[in-house]
């Protein structure tokens, strides 16, 4: 049902139910109620089709209102990063592709110093992969609105596999409807962020993504067997952990990393911290 039916329902609803009333109470029931007992028993009447009728209106009014406000908080956060990828694009990867033929320029006019400038365009070129895997992280949750949740976790895990050759094992049984939409997109990019970590940094053999309900909210963790870190990570030292620990306390969920059993565990809890 439209806003405009819903609107037009609420006004006429009021007016055909009075109107009704008054043809009844003189067309059939004149004889048996009193004329002053029908004017006190018009608003009642009102009244209890206003609570039949109307009330499920306003609900499902309220209910599309819900809707939109969580779409067009779903599209502004698509749009702030849309605009962060495409500043990305613009800003840092010309200035690498920029300073990447400069090296290369410098390499042909002259050969000293050539492991430096070898080693000078290698950084550049990780530096380069690392922004162009910062751009898909931002415009992936875009296309994976539009497939089945569980079915976009499992795609990004398929993508991973093919790409790194790493084996997986995904336990994924958080149902759908415990997330918001904004959630949804945050600990897609999460988990996608703790496997470029893992690809980047981790050494591992294996991975294993595990998502269930808990007693106040739900919980999600991305375990690998690699070789984890010398001492306990500083967040400020690695901006991938430290942007996964911002956009957790953004979202008042729970961010925790460590050793477990000769596994490197991330940890995303809503609810209640374990």
């Amino acid at each position: 049902m439209t806003y405009r039916q819903m609107k037009w329902l609420i006004l006429t609803i009021p007016t055909f139910t009075m109107g009704l009333w008054e043809y009844v109470r003189h067309r059939f029931l004149l004889p048996y109620i009193s004329m002053d007992l029908g004017n006190w028993l018009a608003p009642v009447v009102v009244f209890i089709a206003s609570l039949l009728f109307l009330i499920p209106l306003f609900s499902m009014i309220e209910k599309n209102q819900a809707e939109l406000n969580e779409a067009r908080s779903m599209q502004a956060a698509l749009q702030e990063r849309e605009q962060l990828s495409r500043e990305l694009h613009d800003g840092i990867m010309q200035s690498l592709f920029l300073l990447n033929a400069q090296v290369s320029r410098m390499e042909q006019i002259s050969d000293n110093d050539g492991i430096l400038l070898q080693s000078f365009k290698e950084s550049i070129h990780r530096t380069n992969v690392y922004v162009r895997e910062a751009i898909a992280n931002l415009r992936y949750p875009t296309d994976c609105l539009y497939v089945p949740w569980v079915q976009g976790i499992e795609r990004l895990v398929d993508t991973y596999k093919q790409e790194t050759g790493l084996s997986f094992k995904l336990e994924w049984d958080l149902p759908e409807n415990l997330l918001t939409t904004k959630e949804k997109i945050e600990l897609f990019a999460s988990v996608r962020e703790a496997l470029v970590n893992i690809r980047k940094h981790a050494e591992a053999n294996s991975v294993r993504i595990e998502a269930a309900p808990t007693a106040n909210g739900w919980k999600c963790q991305v375990c690998d067997d690699g070789k984890g870190f010398a001492e306990a990570p500083s967040h400020e030292s690695r901006y991938g952990l430290k942007m996964m620990e911002d956009r957790a306390r953004t979202m008042n969920w729970h961010f925790d990393i460590g050793r477990n059993e000769g596994e490197t565990v991330f940890s995303i809890r809503k609810g209640e911290a374990a």
